[in-house]
């Protein structure tokens, strides 16, 4: 050591390899005691009262050089010994030397932060001992007690959480210690890169947990004080931008980590005081965010701190145990309003305001590719959203009287602009300043105004939010249920001449002032003022409606305790109400699709919103009875302008939402003639082309595959609609296309786009229907898909591909058919067939004497995939997921026909599984173990020891044997990887013994010999000899966990 420090000249980096030696070198001198730490640690405290800047940075890279040499085994050096070794010496190291380190460190500090003013190289040394401190409080404790989980425990994780053992209760409980960190940011702030250590320090402070604590009131003691010490550090002081995120941290940190209780018990000022403090920074961050969003920056420090401020206030207003109702309204309106602020242009808000005034429009270019604000910020929005209820009696009067106001703006700019037009029709000198102002506000009230009334519920049965609920009856007293539905059905009308405006439901008010800005759209369009109007709030107005009425339209009062009678009233079943309002959605619709069919994500949220309106049947029931809905079918079935300039996809889903309707309730007559209407032409149009003489030759001009390509994506769209209750009539029609598809599939062999789709059509119908079919509708489908593909092998035969370069969108039809299989391997698992009981009186004559099953098709499928499937193919995720899914779902289910595969295909079979197991990802790895378990049951029930699968999965014995003993690997695939081990040893029980034998020889050390024995012993106890009976399996499993507890560290090497 010594040598060193009077070697100032030596580089850094040669520095830096000679310590890390030296630490290696302590390593394996530390568990048999043969070098001491406390002697270096003598010397390091030597050379760091030196006072020489150039030592003490030597002793700061000693220190650092065993840190990271003792912390994880990512760090830790490859020396040959096993993962046990490294793990014992880093619980000792934990104990008693990284406090050491930990301790000479905050002497550093305190000198350090006593000195009045420091030279650059004093700052340098104390940013490394800061640096130092930082690690020290990042490190990973690993549990007094050896767990199973310990090899995993070891990697060092990305976000540790401060869980020191009861030996650190002196040092940490100190409060000194966390003066001291305070102390040190106060006096470093200014410095960003010194500031990021600082804050993270005390961001794990604010994390500490664990043993020790002794009680809940030492936990209580500590908490109060570091807030005491945070409210000293922020208040008073101008915000860095460095600071935010880690400041963000500390508090996000505070709130998870401590629990409710606690958090409570602290003196009920300071908690205040800290509530206000998180109100204040919250409304500032949420500032600094929104002008980081108009200035475009790349690093958006302050919206990661607003995030995270976000985060903790919806962990905080929804824990209803420890704090009264209202308790947090206050703080919900300061935030709600400080959002709703930021997002509106002047003189209301401060949106585009920047430091020195006002941000000019041109900045503003919005590129393709940017997410929608709604998708974008959907976290934030739901936050907001959530403190709007917490607060609903400031928050929706609010929302309401800003979109009214706007909506009256709107208004008259649109007609000054009209009259403009009229005035000079050639005029062009428009100002749209004040219009894209208004647009943009009203953008962020309509997305405020939508997380606020409803949730974004993914498959559940979205509710009415409670505090919505209770708002509504809170106040139904004071309401006049007639002036409420005179509002909500008077759009055209300003809220505010309706008389008695003021007694009405502010929930139904509010949907109302969007019916409003709705309205204005529909009579600008009406007054051919369209290319004024903002496509965006087009899309907001839709999705909005489609959100609302996923909630509040036809409410099931059987969902409720209680419900608000302005809602059941206006929205519920059998009101002129609801058949008002769906009368207005549909109209809102059909004049979107025919005025924005260009603009692809409009249409596609309007027909989504046609989608809400008649999935549920209650609602379907009124659409139908609109006249509109029927025009609309008509219009679409006859390709007719402007439907048939609408974009596929948007297509598809007008098609799913057009058969949707067709199962409201009709009569017979009216039900065949909806039919009729819908169905036939589709089917008629079809024919008529394909029919044509001289197809071939006409099949590639514009127009006939326009038809096709419509027609196969409406067939998509056709099978995305079915449901228990109607598929024997979709499979039907269906099934009558799917064989004139297989057609298609022979004169578009050359265009791959229309080949996939065909493909597609195939996948939806699967997809969709499988799970309803009986036996015999079954193997008509399995039929339709095996002649699918042995047309598409036929004209992919001696088909290369070699391009490596060419991306994954060109292995569509490879990913498409594997979709295909797995889908029709789904029944095995999921069956709500009854027979064909679905089907009385849509049954053709019963099928007699044919039999295609699923795994004729699916067998067929992978003889077809696997010579393709190169290892060029393997490294693009998706195919590699979906081949490995595929087949796995075949072993499991037809373990039987692996063996009978063609012997070059079952090579190529074991090889992926083999390759999946060594080289692909941890999922894949899973994937492949699940295949081997039923693989070697097979192989024990046909007793056929000279068969292939008999020799491969002995090779696959040697592979899961080293997986598990001699291996690092996740401890998640421990049971995968166990279940396949036990089968595997059932079968191969001498060639286990010869692999046991063979590793217990190859052990040098009789101790470590010892151990082995013996837990290999324990191991196979439970199942002596083993055989394929569940218990003994669970036995083999629970002895494996001890098993890998005991020596799994042992023999992974590093």
């Amino acid at each position: 050591m010594g040598h060193f420090a009077y070697k100032p000249c030596l580089q850094k980096y040669v520095r830096e390899q000679i310590l890390l030696a030296v630490a290696v070198i302590v390593k394996r001198g530390s568990l048999d005691k043969s070098i001491d730490c406390k002697s270096i640690f003598h010397e390091v405290s030597q050379l760091i009262s030196s006072g020489n800047p150039t030592v003490q940075t030597l002793a700061c890279s000693i220190l650092t050089a065993l840190l990271s040499e003792f912390s994880s085994s990512s760090k830790t050096s490859n020396i040959g010994l096993s993962m046990e070794f490294h793990g014992n010496c880093k619980r000792v190291f934990q104990e008693e030397d990284l406090r050491q380190i930990f301790m000479l460190t905050v002497e550093v500090l305190q000198e350090f932060s006593r000195r009045e003013n420091l030279n650059a190289q004093m700052s340098s040394v104390f940013q490394r001992y800061l640096s130092l401190a930082n690690q020290v409080l990042s490190w990973n404790f690993l549990p007094p007690n050896l767990g199973r989980h310990y090899i995993a425990m070891f990697e060092s994780s990305q976000n540790v959480l401060l869980k020191p053992t009861e030996t650190w209760r002196e040092t940490l409980l100190d409060s000194r210690v966390m003066e001291l960190f305070f102390t040190v940011h106060r006096k470093i702030r200014e410095d960003s890169d010194m500031a990021q250590d600082s804050l993270q320090c005390l961001a794990q402070l604010a994390s500490l947990h664990g043993p020790i604590f002794p009680d809940e009131g030492s936990q209580v003691d500590y908490l109060a004080h570091f807030i005491e010490g945070l409210l000293n550090t922020i208040n008073g002081i101008e915000i860095e931008d460095s600071e935010a995120v880690g400041l963000s941290s500390i508090i996000s940190n505070l709130i998870t980590v401590f629990p409710r209780n606690v958090l409570t018990a602290i003196p009920s000022e300071l908690f205040s005081s800290f509530v206000n403090c998180l109100t204040h920074l919250t409304c500032s961050f949420g500032r600094s965010a929104a002008l980081e969003e108009v200035l475009d920056k790349d690093d958006m420090v302050y919206m990661e701190a607003y995030d995270k401020l976000l985060e903790s206030w919806l962990t905080l207003v929804q824990d209803d145990k420890h704090f009264h109702k209202g308790f947090f309204t206050q703080h919900a309106v300061q935030v709600f309003n400080s959002y709703i602020q930021c997002h509106l242009a002047a003189p209301d808000g401060t949106r585009n305001l920047t430091a020195n005034g006002v941000a000019s429009r041109e900045e503003e270019e919005i590129s393709e590719l940017q997410e929608d604000d709604r998708d974008q910020f959907s976290d934030q929005l739901a936050s907001v959203g959530m403190l709007g209820r917490i607060a609903a009696d400031h928050c929706i009067p609010l929302l309401t009287s800003l979109l009214e106001e706007r909506v009256t703006r709107l208004h008259g700019q649109l007609q000054r602009h009209q009259q403009q037009l009229l005035a000079s029709p050639g005029s062009s000198s428009i100002d749209n300043k004040m219009l894209d102002d208004l647009y943009e506000d009203i953008h962020w009230l309509i997305l405020v105004t939508g997380y606020l009334l409803a949730d974004d519920t993914q498959g559940e049965t979205p509710l009415i939010p409670p505090e919505i609920m209770e708002y509504s009856i809170k106040h139904s007293s004071e309401v006049d249920i007639n002036t409420t539905l005179q509002i909500l059905g008077s759009p055209g009308e300003k809220a505010s001449s309706i008389p008695g405006y003021n007694r009405t439901d502010s929930v139904i008010r509010l949907l109302s002032a969007v019916l409003r800005v709705s309205e204005v759209e529909s009579r600008a369009i009406r007054a051919d003022l369209t290319h004024l109007l903002s496509p965006q709030m087009g899309k907001d107005i839709v999705w909005f409606l489609k959100r609302w009425a996923k909630t509040y339209l036809l409410v099931d009062e059987k969902l409720y305790d209680q419900i608000s009678l302005p809602f059941s009233t206006a929205f519920g079943a059998d009101t002129e109400g609801s058949q008002w309002i769906i009368g207005y959605l549909l109209q809102k619709v059909i004049s979107n699709l025919s005025v924005w069919s260009s603009e692809q994500d409009l249409a596609n949220d309007t027909v989504q919103l046609l989608v809400t309106l008649v999935e549920r049947r209650e609602r379907a029931n009124l659409v139908i009875q609109c006249e509109n809905w029927w025009n609309l079918a008509k219009q679409f079935a006859s390709r007719s302008p402007p439907l048939n300039f609408l974009s596929s996809p948007v297509q598809r889903t007008l098609m799913k939402a057009l058969v949707l309707g067709g199962f409201a309730h009709m009569d017979t007559e009216t039900k065949q003639q909806y039919w009729t209407e819908v169905l036939q032409p589709l089917q008629q149009r079809f024919l008529r082309v394909i029919n044509q003489e001289n197809f071939q030759q006409l099949c590639q001009q514009e127009e006939v595959k326009q038809e096709i390509t419509a027609t196969l994506e409406a067939l998509c769209g056709i099978a995305e609609a079915t449901q228990i209750d109607n598929v024997a009539i979709l499979f039907n029609f269906l099934m009558d296309f799917l064989t004139n598809c297989i057609g298609l599939m022979e004169v578009y062999k050359n265009t791959p786009e229309t080949v996939n789709l065909i493909i597609e059509v195939f996948v939806e119908v699967a997809h969709k229907q499988i799970c309803y079919l009986g036996e015999s509708k079954a193997m008509n489908l399995y039929e339709a898909c095996l002649t699918l593909l042995q047309v598409y092998s036929k004209n992919n035969l001696g088909r290369q591909r070699i391009d490596v370069t060419a991306e994954e969108e060109q292995y569509q039809d490879l990913l498409l058919i594997m979709e295909l299989l797995t889908n029709l391997l789904s029944k095995e698992f999921i069956d709500f067939s009854d027979t064909d009981e679905v089907f009385r009186g849509h049954e053709p004559g019963q099928t007699a004497n044919r039999s295609v099953s699923a795994a004729d098709v699916v067998l067929y499928g992978v003889n077809l995939i696997l010579p393709l499937m190169s290892q060029d193919l393997l490294k693009f995720p998706t195919l590699c997921n979906q081949y490995y899914k595929l087949i796995t779902f075949i072993c499991e289910i037809f373990p039987e026909k692996i063996p009978q595969l063609p012997e070059d295909l079952f090579k190529s079979l074991m090889y992926s599984l083999e390759l999946g197991m060594t080289s692909m990802s941890s999922e894949v790895c899973q994937l492949c173990l699940e295949a081997l378990t039923p693989l070697a049951e097979q192989c024990a029930k046909a007793q056929e020891t000279d068969s292939p699968l008999f020799l491969a999965t002995r090779h696959f014995l040697k592979l899961v044997f080293d997986m598990l003993v001699l291996q690092k690997h996740n401890t998640e695939m421990t049971t995968a990887a166990g279940e396949a081990f036990y089968t595997l040893v059932c079968l191969h029980q001498t060639e286990y013994s010869e692999l046991v034998e063979t590793l217990l020889s190859s052990q040098q050390d009789p101790v470590i010999y010892q151990r082995l024995a013996d837990a290999f012993n324990k191991l196979t106890a439970s199942s002596t000899p083993p055989t394929l009976d569940r218990k003994q399996k669970m036995a083999f499993l629970k002895s494996l966990e001890e098993f890998m507890a005991n020596v799994g560290g042992l023999l992974c090497v590093k």
